[in-house]
């Protein structure tokens, strides 16, 4: 049976009060002001007056840039800004391809699908695809995105108007914010089974 190597997750060491390297550092104070710049044993003296912790927040700087702070505050404050900007990153644009001359379940069921991209918070692209003589018949595609873009006028907005790019005639749909956040607080308050 083969092993499943697993990948560890690196995390971040910080240089913390004595274990420092750099002699010199450039001091950020517990509220955010300005120090200057101080030996390494000054800034050490400065932390231990007021009972926290020294730790190099920036070592690539010229001189390092050292905070004081608790480090348990500090390591709490780094995670939080993690988690928010892994949810910025979570918002995709999902593409919904149509053909000009579909079937009308076909096209519910795509409908259905942009729904559900756009109730979780995804910008959605809708694309209608012409194949050979098919281009000569454009304005069927035009009314399948106005028709599809109708169905999800509650949820949704239309970021750009319907336009060629090559064989795909396209436009962008935004999820409306009241929508995605009723959503979520819905999810949230109800009790998952085990």
């Amino acid at each position: 049976m083969r092993r499943i190597k697993q990948r560890r997750v690196k995390k971040k060491f910080y240089q913390l009060n004595q274990y420092i390297r750099s002699d010199k550092l450039r001091v950020i104070g517990f509220k955010g002001e300005q120090l200057g710049v101080l030996s390494k044993d000054e800034a050490l003296f400065k932390a231990n007056q007021l009972k926290i912790d020294l730790v190099v927040v920036a070592e690539k700087a010229d001189p390092p840039v050292a905070k004081l702070i608790d480090f348990k505050k500090f390591r709490y404050q780094q995670s939080k800004k993690q988690q928010t900007s892994k949810k910025k990153k979570t918002q995709e644009q999902k593409e919904v391809r149509f053909s000009p001359f579909m079937a009308q379940n076909d096209f519910n069921i795509r409908i259905k699908k942009a729904e559900k991209f756009l109730k979780e918070g995804h910008r959605v692209k809708l694309a209608v695809k012409f194949k050979g003589i098919q281009l000569a018949r454009k304005e069927f595609g035009y009314n399948l995105l106005k028709q599809a873009i109708e169905k999800l006028s509650n949820i949704a907005k239309q970021d750009s108007s319907p336009k060629m790019l090559g064989r795909l005639l396209i436009t962008n749909l935004i999820p409306i914010k009241k929508h995605v956040e009723k959503q979520t607080k819905n999810s949230q308050l109800s009790p998952k089974k085990v």
